[in-house]
């Protein structure tokens, strides 16, 4: 422990900082399980990257076509590797995670044919690519139907009512990992690796799609590794290791990849074309560093579950449960938490951070939305940061640290704003 307040001169209270410190104490040895965790992950990146031979060459830039653009290919046969699956596409063309997700859907399910999610309802922004939310170009303007299967109560899987819902029309099954904006648990790989046996039992030739936005190296196995056709994400979180400025990555069966690519440019291109935008290095070298920053965006999401649970509040998962994604739910039943908690946020960060975060609307959302983020790279959630919709039970949800100190920082300060605001009084810290 820190003998003094080092964060005296930035605004964090003797009180707050001492009531960290002792929740630290306790979390030594889960930080060290999750140590153990990242080097699994490093000498896998690491291996992944060696037998794949990269070399300088790979970092040069590309222009117009991209043609034999040996950078890219390498990178994407790193990344097959990594998550063990046959192909992978790994575009900077790719712009967020609900693009890659659109891609990867809109690539291979056909008219007539239908989507399943057995994890219940979606990610807002999924809402509108479906078609649950009327949108323009969505799956449902493109004769794609759309069926769910909610969880039971308990939060577990529904299997009768999954049993039930495939049918011949059933195509894709889509299996999001991470709760977004809602407060059920996330997936441990070992329960995604679960749906999906059941669902290849009944119905062999459905394709499994896991949304592993945010769930990337937290555990030392992937959803690909237990028979998942497609993972999918963005760049600008786990996988970026806080250097990508932009893409994402689908990497799975050469069928389902090789329709991506298709998509992605045009039939009879596919992955052959596309520059890499100089964009290369950052790729590369985010990916050795990911298991490290993940690894400490982890621990911040344990210590700020700890911190909030102690203060009271709902917090999803709780202090002690397993984790099997960076993000943390916290839950503070009005406006006035939610604000103060990302006011925090936004304080402790290195950029913007004079900057108030006001609620606003947001394309893709139905809720004015939230967001705190000091970021790099704009919108990277990999980054402190920490978002949620002005609705009940006005849960925020935090991610995000490039560096553990840092997520440290901004957990603290986000409790020293709710204490400035009179929503908590340090005497429940004593």
């Amino acid at each position: 422990m820190l003998k003094e307040n080092v964060y005296a001169n930035i605004g964090i209270c003797d009180e707050v900082f001492d009531f960290g410190e002792r929740i630290l104490k306790s979390l030594e040895e889960r930080f060290k399980n999750i140590d153990e965790t990242a080097e699994v992950n490093q000498i896998k990146v690491i291996s992944a990257m060696q037998k794949n031979r990269v070399d300088a060459a790979c970092f040069n830039e590309s222009t117009g076509y991209g043609y034999d653009d040996v950078g890219r290919d390498t990178l994407e046969r790193v990344y097959a590797d990594c998550f063990n699956c046959e192909d992978a596409l790994v575009r900077p063309q790719i712009t967020c995670g609900t693009h890659a997700l659109a891609l990867a859907l809109s690539a291979n399910l056909r008219p007539g044919d239908e989507l399943l999610s057995p994890v219940g309802r979606p990610y807002d922004t999924l809402e509108g690519v479906i078609g649950i939310r009327p949108t323009v170009g969505s799956l449902a303007e493109y004769g794609v139907t759309y069926r769910q299967v909610d969880l039971l109560p308990d939060g577990g899987f529904d299997w009768e009512g999954i049993k039930n819902a495939i049918n011949e029309k059933t195509r894709v099954v889509t299996i999001q990992r991470s709760k977004g904006y809602q407060t059920r648990k996330t997936f441990s790989v070992e329960e995604i690796a679960e749906i999906i046996s059941f669902v290849k039992k009944i119905k062999p030739e459905v394709i499994c799609m896991v949304d592993n936005c945010y769930g990337e190296f937290v555990e030392r196995v992937e959803p690909s590794d237990f028979g998942a056709d497609m993972i999918v994400g963005s760049l600008i979180k786990n996988l970026g290791g806080g250097l990508a400025p932009s893409g994402g990555y689908i990497c799975g069966t050469c069928e389902c990849v090789e329709r991506c690519g298709y998509r992605l440019t045009a039939p009879g291109l596919g992955k052959e074309v596309g520059t890499n935008m100089g964009m290369m290095r950052q790729f590369y070298q985010g990916l050795f560093m990911a298991p490290t920053v993940v690894a400490g965006a982890l621990k911040g999401a344990i210590f700020a579950a700890n911190i909030y649970e102690r203060l009271g509040f709902r917090v999803v998962p709780n202090g002690c449960e397993s984790r099997h994604d960076i993000i943390q739910a916290v839950e503070f039943g009005t406006a006035e938490g939610l604000r103060a908690f990302c006011e925090g946020i936004q304080a402790a960060a290195p950029v913007d951070s004079y900057v108030t975060p006001v609620p606003g609307d947001m394309p893709g959302y139905d809720s004015q939305v939230i967001m705190a983020a000091g970021a790099f790279v704009q919108g990277s959630s990999i980054e402190l940061s920490a978002d949620g919709p002005l609705r009940e039970p006005y849960a925020a949800y935090f991610q995000g640290g490039i560096t553990w100190y840092h997520a440290k920082l901004g957990i603290l300060k986000s409790v020293q704003s709710l204490v400035d605001k009179g929503i908590v009084s340090v005497d429940v810290m004593k």
